[in-house]
């Protein structure tokens, strides 16, 4: 223990917070873009309206089939090029960070939206007519009265998804993105101490997920309840 390095982890924490930050960043945006997609997306597969309903199937089973390492490297070489056309950008800016947000929240909307649609298929069926008989429009019912209780139903599932996103960011080092395990691998790289970065890297991840699965497993107690 003596010889872990704990001096140089100390004046690496600044750099450190930098990739926990990069980390941060990219979970918390494409979470939400993923469950707004997502739930768009699970709308669109239950709908009457067939065209919208194949193109949501053919969304969500397409990029539940692709590896996200591969999704990564798409958005990375495409996402680069539209926006420098579109915004007129230099070659030289750095837009790694918006594809790769770009990436997982296109790639976690496809999950999001069958846990979606998983939790307002199961809130009964005479809710939505009641809803109905009261009056409201469909979206008006989905929107008070099916959704709300989907997704306090569904809160569990999105919390574990939302976690799997947080251990998957460390992917985009594929794209030279310091995020907070390749700024961690950096750091040992240059200090000749690797395996104590990797270590400390897998320990903060290990405690960030830890602290999730006890709140999920307090959502769950709760809904029982």
């Amino acid at each position: 223990m003596l010889d872990f390095g704990w001096s140089m982890i100390a004046q690496s924490l600044p750099l450190l917070a930098q990739g926990a930050l990069v980390t941060l960043k990219i979970t918390v945006t494409a979470v939400i873009m993923g469950m707004v997609l997502g739930t768009l997306l699970a709308v669109a597969r239950i709908s009457v309206f067939a065209p919208l309903r194949w193109f949501a199937t053919l969304y969500v089973n397409c990029f539940r089939s692709i590896p996200l390492v591969m999704v990564l490297l798409w958005f990375y070489l495409i996402v680069p090029q539209v926006l420098s056309n579109v915004l007129n950008l230099s070659p030289q800016t750095d837009i790694r960070l918006v594809s790769a947000v770009v990436a997982f929240s296109a790639f976690e909307a496809a999950y999001y939206a069958e846990i979606i649609r998983a939790g307002m298929r199961s809130v009964s069926a005479g809710q939505g007519a009641a809803a109905l008989a009261l009056g409201m429009t469909r979206p008006q019912a989905l929107v008070y009265v099916i959704l709300p209780q989907a997704f306090r139903v569904m809160t569990p599932l999105l919390l574990t998804q939302g976690m799997i996103l947080f251990q998957d960011t460390s992917l985009v080092y594929i794209i030279g993105l310091a995020d907070f395990f390749r700024t961690a691998t950096n750091i040992g790289k240059t200090t000749g101490f690797e395996i104590n970065m990797v270590l400390l890297a897998g320990a903060g991840y290990f405690v960030v997920c830890f602290c999730v699965s006890l709140a999920v497993t307090t959502v769950k107690k709760r809904i029982k309840v």
